[in-house]
């Protein structure tokens, strides 16, 4: 037997080790690396499109990140859920803080997975102008719907977002869709504010009224009244039941002072009690109605084209305003133009000509 067959153990050991470190060291970074790619958004749109509510979670996260990777993910994410969207019937809600919103969803809610839809509810928390924060509580005030196995409820704070809608909403509509959900339920911040952009990602605008609470002059105003396809006056139950009558009446007048829609549709008015859970099913049966006639005169699908058009300029402004302020010009220049502001050497619109002169400049 030759020397070469005795090998010395303890150099067998070591080039054990040496092997063995080297593998570990490869499928480190081999784990690393895949948690970086695409197969993890791959991954969530698979279980996403089962109906997976975690998984759909964990894909509108990804969708409300800031992240520049998290943004890659979420791209990817949309553009995989793109053709299994469009099949659910999306329906804005908005109203003043207090007329019942929550209770009203929960209501509508419950009634739509009876007759065997499944239900998404995406609901914005107002965020305070002062931390940022938003108590995000519409899942502890919808305590019944949150059960119902086919019901997803998603709070989001709505930020410094027009209207009241959180930034990505019209993008977690489309994986809500793709996920099988057959309506889509959009509450509003209703605070004062412009619900154009509810209206612009929406089929059916249900603006909810209170009757004796000064809301029925307010209502007459233009606006957000021309929007609405149909205004239900809500907690109309015990004493409050005779006035929810008149301002039904009322604001039923006042509808007729608007121009006819282009969809063809008559706005209605309504009343219930989402409370004592009275007159939801005669608000379903008005947005079938609209449903009905906006399909057979080609008017839905008009609406969400233009709608996509619409959210084509938004997109474009967003990302305009983006590469605006991360642009590194404009990073280092802009502190120095606010002191100019500050100690009134310039003016606010000549200091913005000389940024966007920044920012154009090659």
């Amino acid at each position: 037997m030759s020397k070469k067959q005795h090998t010395d153990p303890a150099h067998q050991n070591k080039s054990h080790e040496g092997i063995v470190s080297s593998v570990d060291a490869v499928a480190a970074e081999h784990i690393k690396q895949q948690r970086l790619k695409k197969p993890e958004a791959d991954e969530l749109i698979h279980e996403l499109c089962k109906g997976n509510q975690v998984a759909l979670s964990r894909a509108i996260t990804f969708i409300e990140s800031t992240s520049v990777k998290h943004k890659v993910i979420a791209r990817h994410i949309i553009e995989g859920c793109l053709p299994f969207a469009n099949q659910s019937i999306r329906i804005g809600i908005t109203g003043v803080p207090g007329v019942g919103k929550s209770t009203f969803i929960e209501s509508f809610g419950k009634l739509l997975i009876s007759k065997g839809k499944k239900v998404a509810v995406l609901t914005v928390d107002p965020s305070s102008t002062l931390s940022g924060g938003s108590i995000l509580g519409d899942k502890t005030r919808m305590e019944e719907l949150v059960k119902e196995e086919n019901a997803f409820i998603r709070p989001s704070a709505s930020g410094n977002s027009l209207g009241g809608v959180a930034r990505k909403t019209r993008e977690s509509i489309i994986l809500c869709e793709a996920a099988g959900f057959d309506v889509i339920l959009i509450e509003t911040v209703g605070v004062g504010q412009s619900e154009t952009a509810v209206h612009s990602m929406t089929d059916f605008f249900l603006l909810l009224k209170l009757a004796g609470a000064g809301d029925e002059l307010q209502g007459i105003k233009r606006g957000i009244m021309e929007m609405a396809d149909v205004i239900v006056i809500n907690k109309a139950d015990g004493e409050n039941l005779k006035a929810a009558k008149q301002a039904k009446v009322e604001f039923q007048r006042a509808l007729h002072l608007f121009p006819a829609k282009e969809s063809g549709w008559t706005p209605k008015t309504a009343t219930c009690s989402a409370l004592k859970n009275e007159g939801i099913e005669a608000i379903w049966e008005i947005v079938s109605d609209y449903i009905t006639l906006t399909k057979n005169n080609e008017f839905f699908d008009h609406k969400r084209n233009e709608q996509n058009k619409f959210w084509l300029h938004q997109t474009i402004e967003e990302q305009l305003k983006t590469d605006f302020y991360t642009h590194p010009k404009i990073k280092k220049e802009l502190p120095k133009i606010l002191r100019d502001i500050e100690t009134h050497k310039t003016t606010p619109f000549e200091a913005a000509k000389k940024l966007f002169s920044l920012f154009t400049k090659k």
